[in-house]
């Protein structure tokens, strides 16, 4: 095993460390993709594609992967410059644009497996799906719930997104409550995410879901382990099966 990964061993098998070195990950929204970019990358994941056409802002840096310095630029291109400050051998490809229905088909977005943390400002969340199915390409879906991670795998084969709501407007009220069922289910405690669904109902059609750093930390750690299962052909669960990490009862 590289020096660089010398602190992985025994986690991680010196096969699979080979495995994952040239296994390329599609990282489609580089806000909750900027950690799960950076958590990948160190794991020894050195094939990456980033891509977002949006810019850094102030109230990205509560919890998004940037700095001051960031403010201004495209998230894709200063997400890139942190991961190459961090590899510089590392193979990190970034497309500077919003995915849309024409460059999803034109741009090079060849790999094994896609995660989608679109906005769902549009219904491009769920063509990215159907065209990763087309492709037989698994799709991780990561969402930050302020004080847990929640991440759902879509696969060709298993249902999608679509099953939930066919229309994007308002979808993570939608995503929020199909949450809380599936918790419910599993007799986990659901009141504190009740409690913030019912709050930002209020103003959901005109502001974004309020995230947290923590959030995404947890996130960025399940996205990981999911990715690392796929990628050494470990079992993992498929959507309406789900992962759920939490802070709160």
């Amino acid at each position: 095993m590289s020096l660089r990964y010398k602190r992985n061993r025994i986690h991680i098998k010196e096969e699979e460390q080979q495995c994952i070195k040239d296994f390329p990950v599609l990282i489609g929204g580089c806000g909750i993709g900027s950690y799960i970019a950076e958590c990948l990358l160190r794991m020894g994941f050195e094939n990456l594609i980033i891509v977002d056409g949006d810019i850094v802002e102030l109230t990205n840096l509560n919890r998004q992967n940037y700095v001051a310095g960031d403010i201004g630029m495209n998230k894709a291109i200063a997400l890139r410059n942190r991961l190459k400050a961090i590899n510089p051998t590392a193979k990190i490809t970034a497309y500077a644009e919003f995915l849309n229905r024409d460059n999803l088909y034109s741009l090079d977005l060849n790999c094994k497996v896609a995660i989608n943390a679109l906005d769902f400002s549009s219904d491009i969340p769920f063509l990215f799906d159907e065209y990763m199915a087309d492709k037989k390409i698994s799709v991780v879906h990561p969402y930050n719930l302020g004080w847990a991670g929640f991440l759902t795998v879509i696969t060709p084969e298993s249902r999608n997104l679509r099953s939930v709501d066919k229309e994007h407007h308002a979808f993570e009220m939608n995503v929020g409550k199909f949450i809380v069922d599936r918790l419910q289910e599993k007799n986990i405690a659901t009141k504190w995410l009740e409690d913030f669904l019912s709050e930002y109902g209020q103003i959901a059609m005109d502001s974004p879901p309020p995230q947290l750093s923590l959030g995404l930390y947890l996130l960025a750690g399940m996205v990981c382990q999911i990715v690392f299962n796929i990628a050494t052909g470990k079992t993992i669960k498929v959507f309406p099966e789900s992962y759920y990490l939490s802070m709160r009862e």
